[in-house]
């Protein structure tokens, strides 16, 4: 694949460095999606919020004291692009709603099958994949080794926050 159907970026945490290459290809409205946030500095400063150990890292919504940050447009669910929720993939996160994704993004620490399109209704359509984890994975397991707590009534929240410094298009 091509730069032009593969961007990739740099996503700088205060953990370390994570970098993800893109599948426009097969994810086009999620990739674009994702660009757009990342032009305009959206993710810098946000936390990863939700850390589960042995299922996945979830970013891209809230700030350090939990507030979510203003979003634009929800978009297509593009689960059904063949495109499997494996170990080092990232996927756009959603509501039980199967066209809600907007910013928020996870990272799967696992496997996680049971995220993949298995079906039309909103339980089974999946959690659409557009990138992959192609460097830093060990920056990945170190987040999802994180101590975590409940925090302002959300449960897996970092103890100490994991902070997105910036999010980069490697040009």
């Amino acid at each position: 694949m091509s730069e032009e159907t593969s961007p990739v970026v740099v996503l700088e945490s205060s953990m370390g460095t994570i970098t993800i290459t893109l599948n426009k290809e097969k994810a086009p409205i999620s990739v674009r999606n994702f660009l757009n946030y990342v032009k305009e500095g959206y993710y810098d400063g946000l936390i990863f919020h939700r850390v589960i150990s042995n299922f996945m890292i979830q970013g891209g919504g809230m700030d350090i004291d939990l507030q979510p940050k203003k979003t634009k447009f929800a978009i297509k669910n593009e689960a059904t692009n063949g495109l499997l929720n494996k170990r080092g993939t990232v996927a756009m996160a959603r509501t039980a709603v199967v066209d809600s994704a907007t910013s928020q993004f996870f990272i799967n620490t696992v496997d996680n099958d049971f995220l993949n399109n298995s079906g039309k209704s909103p339980d089974r359509f999946g959690y659409a994949v557009f990138g992959e984890v192609t460097g830093g994975m060990e920056v990945v397991d170190a987040i999802r080794a994180v101590k975590t707590g409940t925090k302002a009534g959300q449960s897996d929240v970092p103890v100490e926050p994991v902070t997105i410094i910036s999010v980069k298009v490697v040009e």
